[in-house]
């Protein structure tokens, strides 16, 4: 297996930070994004680029880490056992963009690289990462558009490797105490290594850039469409749903608190306003009742 190349993982997730907020400022075409560089006392530390109230971004963050430690986090050896007593790095861009139109989705993405080391072992290191959208209010062509664009990246690597990421993002972004699903999936993909560290290291590539080729041109259709009150407050009601999952299923929320990451900026994803209704059912027949009856079920957004 190839020697990963720590040097390049770092430069190229750096370069993609950069990128994203430059796509996305256009997008907004109001705010900039706010740096804020943090360090964290065990080692490492990283760059958080936060934009909000702009003209289409309520709140968004952009954020590059990297951090490292003696022993691996219980959210990391919970599914690598092996890892235990080993250091480590991790490396990652985390972002998460809440808009404010109820039109248009929010959407996450994360690419990350992790390296696990012991004296007188080999190093234990893979990739992971992916991106999923959250509507509020479903739309066909943008399930296409962004299940194409996933697809179109993946096809590079394999046949088989877009099927698999889709399911394992299906299978991830999924709410267990609520029985549904966040949004409509994306990619998802973790301990990745195989077949090697250049082949690996470009598949993680080729999923990060295009995470903005995806999501823009959702952006520019939805948002400008006009909404009111009630758009508003299902929006609020459904934001909740994200929230829950980040609290309670996140893997990198989970890694970032327990390795003493910075609180604000691991909780950056959760967005601005949220409201939760008891007992709150959708009336039969109505465009909020449709995302539950038609996007937030399991669907092959391409067949």
């Amino acid at each position: 297996m190839s020697h990963p190349d720590k040097a390049a993982v770092k430069a190229y997730l750096l370069d993609l930070q950069n990128r994203i907020c430059a796509d996305l400022t256009v997008v907004d075409g109001e705010q900039q994004f706010v740096e804020d560089q943090w360090l964290r006392e065990e080692g490492g530390g990283g760059q958080s680029r936060v934009l909000v109230e702009g003209a289409v971004i309520e709140k968004g963050g952009v954020n590059f880490s990297h951090v490292m430690g003696k022993q691996m986090p219980a959210s990391a050896t919970a599914h690598r056992p092996e890892l235990a007593g080993r250091s480590f790095e991790a490396m990652g861009v985390s972002l998460v963009i809440h808009p404010t139109n109820p039109y248009v989705p929010t959407s996450h993405a994360n690419v990350r690289f992790f390296i696990a080391e012991k004296e007188g072992e080999a190093p234990v290191w893979w990739f992971g990462g992916g991106y999923d959208l959250t509507p509020y209010y479903g739309n066909q062509d943008d399930c296409t558009h962004w299940h194409e664009t996933a697809k179109r990246a993946c096809e590079p690597f394999g046949g088989e490797v877009y099927p698999r990421y889709k399911k394992w993002c299906d299978d991830y972004f999924y709410l267990k105490h609520r029985n549904e699903p966040r949004g409509i999936g994306g990619l998802f993909f973790d301990d990745l290594n195989e077949p090697g560290f250049e082949q690996s290291f470009a598949l993680m590539r080729a999923i990060g850039d295009s995470y903005t080729a995806a999501y823009v041109p959702i952006v520019e259709r939805r948002k400008n469409i006009p909404y009111g009150e009630r758009e508003r407050e299902f929006q609020l009601y459904r934001r909740g749903r994200y929230v829950e999952f980040n609290l309670v299923y996140d893997r990198g929320t989970l890694f970032g608190l327990q390795t003493g990451g910075r609180t604000e900026s691991i909780l950056m994803s959760l967005p601005p306003l949220v409201r939760w209704q008891y007992d709150w059912q959708p009336e039969k027949g109505s465009a909020e009742a449709e995302l539950y009856d038609k996007y937030l079920q399991p669907t092959e957004w391409l067949a």
